[in-house]
């Protein structure tokens, strides 16, 4: 049975029913206290009741501040998530409890977001909130439903197609003023490595004499040997060994930075370092004949459909297989 009582200018209503915890929620009319409270008792008796009473109390600004610690702190893209965390917390829905947020809430952020940035940042966007209502929900036991999961996704931009010509690639080398870049530029263009595994790469993970690296913590979560071409090898080896063990001692974004201001002095537009992965895996394709699963095996897609999207084939090589 409801307790109705008045406690100021509010209506506190209080239920207690065996089999379930105690509930205690605040109203500013009795004629609503008494609704819920039929709505709550009607739900218990059926066994259809959730208490959502911790995330009205808890608001998404705490929520993405617990999230950081219990959930982002343990994944790989942890650093990218933390721009996106504080972008959550910067924004006026912060401020709303994880109850009161719907589904309309969310596709307005979307509407307003996408004026200001790319499809691929607002559906990365989403998805972090959408991951974390999902925590709530399981693994803190919030009883809320995901706001997130209906809400229309803006479609994704069309794969980058852009190739880069060995004298492209010759030019930006010329032009950087970063000691480690060029041999960045190298490795990713000769290996297909993700920009990630490249800056991850230590001595004692690489074999001159075997031509390999092994790459223990790749983005899809298995470890593979990249094998290193002869060109590879003398990139490695031209280079000075570090006293920490690490083969670059510059940071991804970093070289990601010098990348574009040597680009821009080479007067070469629209490309970046993540499309060296592009060309490499074409190259991989064209140049050296491999197939399909030999390509796979060097670049460490997991599917085919991926993969499919990092190739750019030159019709002129096609034709001439053609004969």
């Amino acid at each position: 049975m409801a307790t109705i009582r008045k406690k100021g200018k509010t209506w506190h209503c209080q239920i207690r029913k065996k089999g379930f915890p105690t509930v205690t929620k605040t109203f500013r009319t009795k004629s609503n206290a008494e609704s819920w409270a039929k709505i709550a008792e009607s739900e218990m008796v059926r066994g259809v009741y959730t208490d959502t009473s911790e995330a009205e109390s808890t608001t998404l600004r705490e929520a993405l501040e617990r999230y950081q610690v219990e959930v982002s702190a343990h994944k790989k893209s942890h650093n990218n998530e933390l721009s996106t965390i504080r972008l959550w917390k910067e924004r006026p829905l912060a401020d709303s409890s994880l109850a009161s947020i719907r589904q309309v809430d969310i596709a307005k952020y979307r509407d307003e977001r996408i004026k200001e940035v790319g499809p691929a940042s607002v559906r990365n966007e989403l998805a972090l909130l959408s991951h974390l209502f999902t925590i709530a929900a399981t693994d803190w036991n919030m009883g809320i439903q995901n706001p997130v999961l209906n809400v229309r996704k803006p479609k994704p931009n069309k794969p980058r197609e852009r190739r880069l010509s060995e004298d492209e690639l010759q030019r930006i080398i010329a032009a950087t003023e970063s000691s480690e870049l060029p041999a960045i530029i190298r490795l990713l263009t000769e290996t297909a490595m993700r920009r990630g595994e490249v800056f991850s790469l230590r001595w004692d993970s690489i074999d001159l004499k075997k031509q390999t690296a092994h790459l223990l913590d790749t983005k899809n979560g298995e470890s593979r040997y990249v094998p290193l071409s002869k060109r590879a090898i003398e990139t490695l080896t031209s280079l000075p060994r570090r006293i920490d063990g690490n083969v670059f001692g510059i940071t991804p974004n970093a070289a990601t930075r010098a990348f574009s201001r040597a680009r821009t002095r080479a007067k070469i537009e629209n490309a970046t370092l993540h499309d060296l992965r592009h060309e490499a895996v074409s190259r991989l394709f064209e140049d050296k004949g491999l197939k399909i699963m030999e390509v796979a095996s060097v670049s460490g897609h997991k599917s085919l459909s991926m993969l499919k999207r990092y190739t750019h084939l030159s019709a002129e090589i096609i034709a001439q297989k053609l004969g």
